[in-house]
This record gives structure tokens, sequence and C-alpha cells, in this order.
């Protein structure tokens, strides 16, 4: 930890002597906050581009998270705050926090630019098993998924499900996704649909853009060529975790049983997150 800030100091110096400033006091925070494999990459992607639009610095920390990867236990609360103070004005940074009293205070106040991204839970629960299994072998639950489970359809009905017999916490998709649901209400946060991105980059690029300026960031471009550079910021290519990236794919493997399955576990899920009009999809 002590040499990745010692690089973030490094790089905060460059970005002083670059854009002319003494000091990147009262510059946002810019924080990529997601529901895991719901677009994280894509949206660190774009909010690194800001380093080329003002004095904004990537911070090179490690990601903010409720849950360890690894082992898979939840975080005091003490722990992730702790982590949130680490961050400097001009950070550019990213987790996966639940919207909790404590993390609502830091990411809604005017120090803080922060993003929250979605995606239809159906394409996570989806990508989830690709990453578990096949991506990620230092997971909580890869032993699991490789070992225990024979199928794809298996483990797609596990990560529908959850594991909330196993000593490691895994509760099903709706209780894993409804923590995160309470940043929709808090007009602090810019809240975005992965999907978006696929039908309309422009728009997806102009509400960050904009949200930014609106909290503070000091763009030195205008609004037209600020946009074009966050476009060419993006890269699937650089993403470790990143593997088709397409909306709807959910289609090709959900059976009759997984979407019987997937909406007696998420009731009304997709309907109060917009991608569905009622349950009979």
């Amino acid at each position: 930890m002590s040499a990745r800030i010692a690089r973030r100091a490094l790089r905060q110096a460059l970005q002083k002597l670059r854009y002319r400033r003494l000091s990147l006091r009262g510059l946002p925070v810019l924080f990529a906050n997601s529901f895991p494999k719901s677009g994280t990459h894509l949206l660190t992607q774009i909010l690194h581009g800001f380093t080329r639009l003002g004095p904004a610095v990537d911070s090179g920390l490690p990601a903010i998270v409720t849950y360890q990867g690894d082992s898979g236990r939840q975080r005091e609360t003490n722990e992730i705050c702790r982590d949130l103070r680490r961050l400097l004005p001009g950070d550019i940074a990213y987790g996966h926090l639940h919207a909790l009293p404590e993390t609502i205070e830091v990411l809604c106040s005017p120090a803080f630019a922060a993003y929250l991204v979605l995606r239809d839970p159906r394409d996570v629960v989806v990508s989830h098993v690709h990453y578990v299994t096949e991506m990620e072998p230092h997971h909580a639950h890869h032993r699991y998924y490789t070992q225990e489970l024979s199928s794809f359809e298996d483990r797609l009905h596990t990560s529908i499900l959850g594991l909330p017999e196993e000593d490691i916490p895994f509760p099903n998709i709706r209780l894993r996704l409804e923590p995160y649901l309470g940043w929709l209400e808090r007009a602090e946060v810019a809240c975005l649909q992965y999907e978006v991105f696929a039908a309309d980059q422009r728009e997806f690029i102009r509400r960050i853009l904009e949200h930014a300026v609106q909290r503070g960031f000091p763009c030195r471009l205008p609004r037209e060529r600020a946009m074009q550079v966050l476009a060419a910021s993006v890269d699937p290519r650089r993403s470790p975790t990143f593997r088709q990236g397409k909306s709807g794919g959910w289609r090709e493997h959900f059976s009759p049983a997984s979407k019987r399955l997937f909406k007696e576990v998420a009731g009304d899920l997709l309907v109060r997150l917009g991608y569905e009009a009622n349950h009979d999809w």
C-alpha cells in the first residue's frame, strides 16, 4: 500500500505541473461504484480518461469492496470508511459498495463525484458464472463451481439462488442486488445502466462528463472534444475480466427452468430496475 501511495503522489505532482496548479484541493474524487459484473471496468476506463481533461489522478489504490473476493468475508463498515478516507481530491477510484448510511454520507458529500452502474441482473448471473468458473481461480466460490457443479445450468442456477447453506456468505441475486438500490434515490450519484452504453455510447459518456462538471471537476476542453477523449479511453482488451460485454446475452443461456427460477427468486426486481414492464417475460 505504501508503494501505491508513493506512486499516486508522483502522479499528483505530474498533474499539478501539467495543469499549472499548486494544489488539487477542491477537486472531486471520481468514484465508480457498481454491482459486480455490471460494467465496472467500462466505467473506470471512462473515468481514467479524465486525466486528459483536467488534473485528475489515477489513485492506483485497490477496489473498495463490501465483500472480499478471495474469502467472501463481509468487511466491517469502519474498514470501508478507512479505505474511502485514503482518497484525495482529484483521485479516480472504484469499488462495490452498498448504500449504507456511512457510505452514503461519504459518496454523497461535495468531495465526491460518485457514479453507480447497474446491468440487467439476468446478464449479471450469466457473467458471474463465467467469471467464477473460468476467469478468477482465487474467487471464494471457484472450487465449488468447478468441482461440485458439472453443468453450466447448475452453475447458473447457483448464481441465481446463491449458497445460503455454505460458510461463505452468498445470498440469492435479489438479496445481493437490493443493498445497492438505495443509491438510485440519491441525486448526488449519477446512476447509469450498462445497456445505455451499448445502445447510445454518446449519451452514456455525456451523463458521466456532465455529472463530473456539476460536482466541480474543471474540464479544460470543450464538451464535444472532451466526450471524444473519454470515448477513446474505452478499450475492452485492457479489462482483465471482460468476456463479451453484450446486452441480452442471457437469452442464449436461460432455459425455461432458469426463467422460472429467476422469476421466483427475483420477484419484482426487473420491474423496479426498469428492465421489464411486468412479470411476463
